[in-house]
């Protein structure tokens, strides 16, 4: 189920019967009419499928169903921040901050622009604070704009989790996950917990964002992503996202297997520094390893007449050539095992720290928890 098809004041309404036991208290808590608050909590009951309160003489008493959801429902009241919110207009700014333009978020939405204008004019004044400033002919959201997107967006992804929940409640095995793979990920280790987990739950979606450290970690701090898998950082990246070690990694210089190179059991940095080399780009943590390998040796580094990142790339020129590279061998398992490249040297580089980063704040559903598990169970044998 989408969280957009929940009314915001319905679930204040839930959540203030919870907390006064009735729907008389609950009505003068949040200003609305006995009848409105009924209405609202048989709407809200309709939609989700579920039975949220028992009505008895003394009160209402709150079912498993409610008490599943109210956690996620105040989480998700926190990071909107006021009452006067509206769905509608929560998924408007959200649109605009991804898309960068009302005629981009128009696009998304499928809603007019004018109604787009309209939602976020009546949101800043909800809220209390200028969202948007004007640029020439574009947009750009002002930093409580942003803040505002950020939060708003965890929102719904605190909504989303709490409506997989209550659906996995009822026995349906359903929901989500979206993973930020980084490359040290992608050859086994991910795959692996992938695919053992979608052997067991087949109806739970998993969705796998490619990119660097830099590149997903905006998108995990803003509940885009649920977790991280590929090189832990240090320091870490902030007190806001938790790092969970997996295994150790040590990178190799690799070639194809008929390399001149090949044939010698410990080819010295001289040899090495002869050939030309593929490496990734100034400012890649593998690059920085690279450089640091000669520099103990007491040599420069030498030329780098090919930067590339794509390991795609780097295995198709490495085959046709006497090109060198230094790359985990986990990226490179498939080639190894298959005999097309080979193990040239295990020179002293550093060894990095493959893991999970999830925000600090970060509360699995229970399927996510039985994916997280399943990705510790893939490194369980190193």
């Amino acid at each position: 189920m989408d969280p957009r098809a929940l009314n915001l004041r319905h679930l204040h309404a839930m959540a203030a019967i919870m907390r006064t036991g009735s729907i008389s208290a609950a009505a003068k808590a949040v200003n609305l009419t006995q009848p409105a608050i009924t209405q609202a909590i048989a709407k809200l009951e309709s939609l989700i499928g579920q039975k949220l309160f028992e009505r008895q003489p003394d009160g209402m008493v709150a079912t498993e169903v409610a008490r599943l959801l109210l956690p996620r429902v105040d989480a998700a009241r926190r990071l909107i921040g006021s009452p006067r919110v509206t769905m509608s207009q929560l998924h408007a700014l959200i649109a605009l901050a991804r898309a960068g333009s009302y005629a981009g978020a128009a696009t998304e939405t499928g809603l007019s622009e004018p109604t787009l204008h309209r939602a976020i004019a009546d949101l800043s004044l909800a809220l209390g604070q200028r969202l948007v400033d004007r640029r020439g002919r574009g947009i750009a959201l002002t930093p409580r704009g942003a803040l505002f997107a950020r939060n708003f967006r965890l929102a719904r992804a605190e909504l989303q989790s709490g409506l997989d929940e209550v659906a996995a409640l009822a026995g349906r095995e359903v929901g989500r996950i979206a993973i930020g793979a980084m490359p040290l990920s992608r050859a086994r280790l991910l795959p692996q917990a992938v695919v053992q987990f979608h052997a067991r739950y087949p109806h739970f979606e998993i969705a796998i964002a490619e990119g660097s450290h830099a590149e997903l970690l905006r998108p995990l701090r803003e509940g885009e992503l649920d977790l991280l898998i590929g090189a832990l950082r240090n320091p870490s990246p902030g007190e806001d996202v938790v790092q969970e070690p997996l295994f150790e990694d040590q990178p190799a210089v690799m070639a194809r297997a008929d390399h001149p190179l090949a044939r010698l059991a410990a080819p010295d940095m001289a040899s090495l520094a002869r050939y030309p080399w593929i490496i990734a780009a100034p400012g890649a943590p593998l690059r920085a390893f690279w450089e640091g390998m000669f520099r103990d040796a007491g040599m420069s580094p030498p030329p780098v007449p090919i930067e590339c990142g794509s390991v795609i790339a780097i295995r198709q020129m490495l085959m046709q050539g006497d090109f060198l590279t230094l790359l985990s061998p986990d990226q490179v398992a498939i080639e190894l095992e298959a005999g097309w490249l080979a193990r040239i040297a295990a020179p002293r580089a550093p060894v990095r720290t493959i893991g999970m980063t999830t925000r600090r704040d970060w509360v699995p559903t229970p399927m996510q928890a039985h994916f997280v598990d399943a990705v510790r169970q893939a490194v369980a044998p190193r």
